[in-house]
């Protein structure tokens, strides 16, 4: 400590340089280059040394490299819940069935709906058609009672009346639980008459407009005649739209799985229904002369 060398004074009147200290960006260190400069190299009016070449690229680097900042740690946290938020529509989205159907679903129905207006625009045009000719005297007296019979032919059908055969389904359900319902078979019945269903047989019961089901003790009853499990339900129609009305996603056959049954639907180009219903006669309505 003795051998140690004592600073020499400056001579009077000459002020002593201090050691250069590191200027940074800000008065606390935010990570850029250490100012050396002097101020004569400094950009006019910024108070900042211009800095060229490699040093710029530098800073440029540090300028972006990611800091855990509040703002930062803010902004992760909103992302996250955006996710999670996303994730929880997508979910609720796929549980609303029919009402978020995918587009080949959407399709599939457009199709149906499409095919039932043109058949329907058929047998309207063919009517028409039979109608302007009894009208014009061109129809034979052998048409018109051939026109007469057709009419109550499916008058009969849909009646009840008579038995039919034609294209159609065949419905399965296996309900081991009695879970099946009235209601859920009322439901059935209505898809189908909305899919063009022109003759419905439930059970062995043929089911007409004026039929009603209901359930008692887990069993179930159509016009007050007990069917039998598993439920046997037959549909004469089109096949196709029947079948796709059965199986739409959120549709008849995915609401009975819902309640622990099983539901299997198969296509065919023949089904018969023998089954016959008894009219009621009217007590009240009567024809209008």
């Amino acid at each position: 400590m003795g051998n140690r060398k004592k600073r020499p004074e400056a001579p009077p009147g000459v002020t002593e340089p201090t050691a250069t200290v590191p200027v940074f960006g800000t008065s606390v260190d935010d990570g850029a280059d250490p100012d050396f400069t002097s101020a004569e190299v400094r950009e006019p009016g910024s108070g900042q040394p211009a800095v060229e070449g490699r040093g710029a690229w530098r800073r440029l680097v540090r300028m972006g490299r990611p800091r855990a900042t509040r703002g930062n740690v803010l902004g992760a946290l909103l992302a996250l819940l955006l996710g999670v938020g996303i994730a929880a529509q997508v979910q609720l989205t796929n549980q609303r069935g029919l009402d978020e159907l995918s587009q080949t679903d959407l399709v599939r129905v457009l199709d149906d709906i499409s095919l039932r207006s043109s058949r329907l625009d058929q047998q309207v045009r063919e009517l028409e058609a039979t109608r302007d000719r009894l009208e014009n005297g061109t129809g034979t007296a052998g048409e018109a009672l051939d026109q007469a019979q057709r009419r109550v032919d499916t008058l009969g059908i849909l009646a009840g009346t008579l038995a039919a055969k034609g294209p159609g389904i065949t419905m399965r359900v296996s309900d081991p639980t009695n879970a099946l319902n009235g209601p859920i078979v009322l439901d059935i019945i209505q898809e189908l008459r909305d899919a063009g269903a022109e003759s419905i047989d439930v059970g062995g019961v043929r089911v007409v407009a004026s039929s009603f089901v209901s359930d008692r003790n887990g069993s179930i009853f159509v016009d007050g005649k007990q069917v039998s499990r598993p439920l046997l339900i037959k549909a004469i129609g089109d096949s196709k739209t029947l079948s796709s009305a059965m199986t739409i996603p959120g549709g008849i056959v995915e609401s009975v799985r819902q309640k622990g049954a099983e539901a299997s639907v198969s296509e065919s180009g023949d089904i018969e229904i023998t089954s016959l219903h008894q009219p009621t006669p009217m007590t009240h309505a009567k024809p209008v002369e």
